[in-house]
Formats: C-alpha cells, structure tokens, sequence
C-alpha cells in the first residue's frame, strides 16, 4: 500500500490519504481542530490541519491490516459557529466514504474542535470507536448516543485551552451511556500536543490499531484506560 491523496472535486468532505489495493475491511478518519465561531474558509496550510500532520502519519502506521483505508475530513469553516458545521462535514465525509468503499466499521479519530465533532458523529452507525486528542467537551456535552461504542480520550495535563476536566466529566457520561470509555492523562502534555510530541504520536498509533480490532476486548492503552477508575496517568 502506498501513501497518496486521492483528487476530489470541489465540495467533497472526504480526502482519502491511503486507500489499500484490496477492498478495504475498515477506516480511519482523522479530523483536526478550529475555533469557537469562523466563517472563512477552512485551507489545508491553516495552523489547525498542518497540525495534524504527524496525527495522519501515525495513523498510517497504526495497523499492519493491508485493507484499511486512512482519510481526512475536510471542512467548509474554520469555526465550530451555532450549527455545528463540523459535525455536518463528518456526516458528509462517512456518506461519501459509504457511496466509495460501502459500509465500513471506522474509527474517528479527532483534536480539539474536530474532537468534539468526532464525538458527537459517533451517532452514525458506522462509527465504532473514537480517539479524541484533547477534546472540546464543553459543559453538558451530550454523551447519551455512544452506547456500544468504543472512546478513548487523551488529553494534557497542562491544557490551558480545552479543560481536562471536563474530558473526564464527559467519559464518566459516556460510560453511564453504555460506552465502553477511558481517559488518559498525559503528563506534562499541552494542548498543541508539542510536549512529549512523539509520546502523542506513538500513543495514537497504539490506540488506534487497538479500535481497530474486532474483537469486543481492548486491549493495550486503549483497555487500560477504559478498564481504570479514573483518568489513566502516562
């Protein structure tokens, strides 16, 4: 399998990073951050996706599977605004991914904003496991669809954009929900993910591969965070 960028047309939320020679058995989508509020549209050199650059690469090398498809959600704005515009192009992009590769089990994998959006497009059924790098989880965030579904959060520590604590609020909601759910608090990280840049980077690998198992056990990262008490420290 080779690394490349499949050429969409304009419009399309879906961009396909890696797409296997055999038809594949199951996808990672992989979202980046934003803002609060932001019409201007969303650019592939904006701070927020060239960030999760190194995200996309581990993701690539998560699994030794020869059939999984690895993509990026595109997004029209920058910002998150009263419409959760995010969330309507990750429900864009699984349609699309849907109409290409049929109905694959994938495996969301978001930061920040995109986080947020990747938590809430677990309503889809095609979604079974999200990894979100420090989330946006405001307040209340709804929880209540993600029963049957595997959430994994890793989040810094040192956070002073998105709060760690209400991550662990929101994974305690996600397992009252039926979820099988678990928080990992990385030690020193920030939420740019730069300290400890390639221990966020090996950890998403890891987790990763593990959501993309079949089996209903985790194991790993992903188990022991989701069979802890409380938040995971590493």
């Amino acid at each position: 399998m080779e690394e490349r960028e499949a050429l969409t047309a304009a419009g399309t939320a879906l961009v396909v990073r890696r797409r296997p020679a055999t038809p594949p058995g199951a996808a990672v989508l992989v979202l980046h951050g934003g803002r609060e509020h932001g019409r201007d549209r969303s650019r592939p050199w904006h701070p927020a996706p060239l960030r999760m650059r190194p995200v996309v690469r581990a993701a690539l090398t998560a699994t030794d599977r020869r059939d999984v498809l690895v993509g990026e959600v595109r997004y029209r704005f920058r910002g998150w605004n009263d419409t959760a515009d995010p969330v309507a192009d990750t429900v864009r992009a699984l349609g699309e991914l849907r109409a290409c590769a049929g109905g694959l089990p994938v495996v969301l994998v978001g930061h920040s904003m995109g986080g947020r959006a990747a938590l809430r497009a677990a309503a889809d059924p095609s979604v079974h496991a999200v990894l979100a790098l420090a989330p946006w989880c405001p307040p209340g965030e709804p929880a209540g669809h993600l029963a049957g579904t595997s959430v994994v959060v890793l989040h810094g520590d040192r956070d002073r954009v998105t709060d760690p604590g209400e991550s662990a609020r929101y994974v305690r909601r996600a397992r009252e929900a039926g979820a099988r759910a678990g928080l990992v608090l990385v030690r020193g990280g920030d939420h740019a993910m730069l300290r400890r840049a390639g221990d966020w980077h090996r950890a998403t690998a890891s987790v990763v591969a593990q959501l993309l198992v079949s089996d209903p056990g985790l194991t790993g990262l992903a188990g022991e965070a989701c069979a802890a008490e409380g938040p995971l420290p590493w």
